[in-house]
C-alpha cells in the first residue's frame, strides 16, 4: 500500500534551496543570483563594475564539482582518485603543459584518500550545487578583475566580500515583502498537483 506525503500534516518545513521543495528553472535562477551578488560586490564593496556584465559564453564556465582554492584563485576539477583533471585560474584555463607542471599525477594537497573527499575547510571552497554555480562564475571573474588591476597577484583576499554577500542576501529582513517576486521573474517551475500547498 502507498503511502501518501502530505504538507498540510507538517508543522515546519525546512529546504536547503537546491531543488528539495521546488525545482528551479536554471536558465532563470542563475542570472538572478549572479547579479544579486555582483551588483552587492560592486556598490557595496567597490569592485569593478565590468562584473556586472555576463555574456552567454560566460555561463560555459559554470560546472558541478569545481573546487576554488581561497588562497590563489585557482578552480580545479578533480578525478575521483583525487588528481586534478583541469584547472584554472580565474575564468583561464590553464595549458596542459603548465597543468601538469603544477599538479602532475599526484592528488590534490587538499584530498585525503581515505575518505575520497578533499579537507581542510577554510583552504578551498566546494561548488557542489546548482544554486552555487553562479558564485563559482562570479569568483572566477573577481580572480580575472584582481589579477587585472594587481599585475599578475598571485594571493587574493577577496573571499570575506563574498561571505559578506552572502549575508547581505540571505538575511531574513530580505524575504519580507513580494515573497513571490523570485517566482515571478520565471525561476521556478510550477509545483506538480500532488504537492501544492493549500490554505
Amino acid at each position: 500500500m502507498a503511502q501518501h506525503f502530505s504538507l498540510a500534516a507538517c508543522d515546519v518545513v525546512g529546504f536547503d534551496l537546491d531543488h528539495t521543495l521546488c525545482r528551479y528553472n536554471l536558465p532563470e535562477s542563475a542570472p538572478l543570483i549572479y547579479n544579486s551578488f555582483a551588483q552587492f560586490l560592486v556598490k557595496e564593496k567597490g569592485y569593478d563594475k565590468e562584473l556586472l556584465t555576463v555574456t552567454p559564453e560566460d555561463w560555459d564556465f559554470c560546472c558541478k564539482g569545481l573546487a576554488l582554492d581561497l588562497e590563489d584563485g585557482t578552480f580545479i576539477k578533480l578525478a575521483d582518485n583525487g588528481t586534478v583533471l583541469r584547472a584554472s585560474r580565474g575564468t583561464k584555463m590553464m595549458a596542459p603543459d603548465v597543468l601538469a607542471k603544477e599538479y602532475g599525477a599526484k592528488e590534490w594537497k587538499y584530498f585525503v584518500s581515505d575518505t575520497g573527499m578533499p579537507s581542510h575547510p577554510g583552504k578551498y571552497y566546494f561548488y557542489d550545487n546548482y544554486f552555487d554555480l553562479p558564485g563559482a562564475l562570479l569568483c572566477a571573474r573577481v580572480v580575472d578583475s584582481l589579477t587585472k588591476q594587481n599585475s599578475g597577484q598571485k594571493t587574493f583576499d577577496f573571499w570575506k566580500d563574498i561571505v559578506a554577500g552572502i549575508q547581505h542576501n540571505f538575511k531574513m529582513s530580505a524575504f519580507k515583502g513580494d515573497i513571490d517576486y523570485i517566482n515571478k521573474q520565471g525561476s521556478i517551475h510550477s509545483l506538480p498537483r500532488q504537492i501544492e500547498v493549500t490554505t
